[in-house]
């Protein structure tokens, strides 16, 4: 449990997320977990995936990725207000470049670092800066939700070739899977605070992530933008930096969210509106 930190003086016990050593049987998924719809941690669940060995940064995984992709455009996103990503599309560009592209800044950030921390990658007005000049500010690009698979748009995947590395746990057996997305990136990167109108299920490849979490019945606090915008799921604060004069709920926000930090094998089940 030491890398689950829960803040909880004022939440239901019942909202608690779980660790799950053991995996479980799809059945027990489906009574104990899914029916709850609290998150739940499920400890080196994918240590089995293909990937967890073929993309590890260290062992020739950024090689391995650009010889199988490489040659492939994937959609970035770029955004000036780096490390932090907002969802909203006045925040930052979206922009086609070579996935080559993206691995070699990857790969020069693991030179210029020593090490390869800082890489990590996982399985959710317009800044000012061009793809002309990306290449000058490379920790400003963040390969956020890039294709692997998806049911309703086939046209849109990007890196379909991956698909044979990743592998559905066996618990979720009976689900129909909808999309496979992959996150990445070649500095620190933080999404927005935001929910999905859908099941989640967070995989983490290589690295670590660190995710707060807050249960629906929090969402007043947390500001969401207007229901007929562009980014109506995400959070009008900017928690690194919050104005409580403006979002006065948000000052109590903490009190009701837990954190969970995400090591390389490790899954997370996000249900649907946290």
């Amino acid at each position: 449990m030491s890398s689950l930190s829960v803040q909880h003086r004022n939440m239901d016990e019942s909202l608690l997320v779980q660790r799950f050593e053991d995996l479980p049987s799809s059945s027990e998924f489906e009574s104990l977990i899914e029916s709850r719809n609290v998150p739940a941690v499920f400890t080196g669940c994918i240590k089995d995936w293909k990937a967890f060995v073929k993309w590890n940064p260290f062992n020739g995984g950024l090689d391995y990725l650009q010889e199988r992709v490489g040659s492939c455009n994937v959609e970035a996103m770029l955004s000036r207000s780096a490390p932090v990503f907002y969802g909203n599309l006045r925040s930052h560009e979206r922009v086609l470049l070579p996935f080559s592209t993206f691995i070699g800044y990857c790969k020069q950030r693991m030179q210029t670092t020593g090490c390869g921390h800082d890489v990590s990658s996982r399985l959710e007005g317009h800044g000012e800066t061009g793809l002309e000049h990306a290449e000058d500010f490379p920790e400003q690009i963040y390969l956020a939700q890039v294709p692997v698979m998806n049911v309703d748009n086939e046209e849109r995947v990007q890196l379909e070739s991956l698909r044979e590395d990743i592998e559905l746990p066996p618990f979720l057996e009976r689900k129909e899977l909808a999309s496979i997305n992959l996150w990445m990136n070649n500095a620190e990167a933080r999404s927005s605070t935001h929910y999905d109108p859908h099941h989640n299920f967070l995989c983490v490849v290589g690295g670590c992530k660190q995710v707060i979490l807050w249960p629906p019945s929090a969402s007043s606090m947390l500001y969401p933008m207007p229901i007929y915008g562009e980014a109506s799921n995400h959070s009008s604060v900017a928690l690194e930096n919050p104005d409580f004069s403006i979002y006065p709920r948000a000052e109590c926000s903490m009190e009701y969210s837990q954190k969970v930090v995400l090591h390389a094998g490790d899954a997370l089940f996000i249900p649907e509106g946290w």
